[in-house]
């Protein structure tokens, strides 16, 4: 058995023995737009998966498979610390190309639950991030990314609700010169049951600046079921709306909190 899934394994073993903690949990997978919701002071968070990205045209069909993971941990009320990466990368041009295996780069981050002005209002986070070149050669990026992002969530009638997330980052072109670029996504989710819920969502998660960058959009949807209150199993599907896109992919996700 190859080790992302031993340890996969052992994390949901562990999360099914855990204590409940005050409210059932919270993540910000697998749809694009974050949770505005922070984990709580002193409590610890994975969210996992295996993400498989597939881009038709030019005569390729260029595959990738990732193991994007996202670790939190709450160190005050409204205050939690970010670690993010893609994880382990395999990627493959074509069906004749060799593979490239490497690692994505980390990505430091802090995240402040707003606390809310009244009942009726939105539920708003503020995060910042700075994606640091720490990756394989192969997946590395240019120089430290900083980026800003605001999140607000709102409660609907029938068990739905509406998030949306704006933000903006700086970015570093291949012949080093800085660009700024924005983040934005909406998401809207049905509770099914108190243990399944789904979503769709429209996400960019870089809009390209004139002649730097590539503008990214895609339609999101997926299905998530609370398997205890402590453990939440996922799968989504991003299909691309324009070239710079990849054109489908597809993810299995698990998120665990002690």
């Amino acid at each position: 058995m190859n080790a992302p899934l031993t340890a996969i394994i052992a994390l949901a073993v562990a999360s099914l023995g855990g204590p409940a903690l005050a409210e059932p949990l919270s993540t910000d997978r697998p749809d694009f737009v974050e949770s505005s919701l922070t984990v709580g002071a002193g409590t610890f968070q994975i969210e996992t998966s295996v993400a498989m990205e597939r881009r038709d045209g030019f005569g390729h069909r260029p595959q990738q498979i990732a193991t994007p993971t996202l670790l939190r941990l709450g160190f005050a009320e409204n205050w939690e610390a970010r670690l993010e990466t893609d994880g382990s990368l395999h990627e493959r041009a074509d069906g004749q190309s060799p593979h490239v295996d490497g690692m994505g780069d980390l990505s430091l981050g802090l995240k402040y639950h707003l606390p809310a002005p009244g009942p009726a209002d939105a539920s708003m986070a503020l995060l910042f991030h700075v994606d640091i070149p720490t990756g394989s050669q192969a997946f590395r990026g240019h120089g430290d990314r900083p980026s800003l992002r605001g999140v607000a969530e709102w409660e609907l009638p029938y068990e739905c609700s509406l998030g949306v997330m704006p933000g903006i980052a700086l970015n570093e072109d291949d012949a080093g010169n800085d660009y700024v670029s924005g983040i934005a996504g909406v998401t809207f989710a049905h509770a099914w049951t108190p243990n399944w819920r789904s979503f769709v969502e429209l996400a960019s998660e870089e809009l390209g600046s004139a002649g730097h960058g590539n503008t990214q959009f895609s339609f999101d949807t997926g299905l998530v079921w609370l398997v205890t209150d402590n453990l939440q199993l996922d799968t989504a599907a991003y299909a691309g709306l324009n070239h710079s896109t990849p054109d489908i992919t597809v993810a299995i996700g698990l998120s665990a909190r002690w």
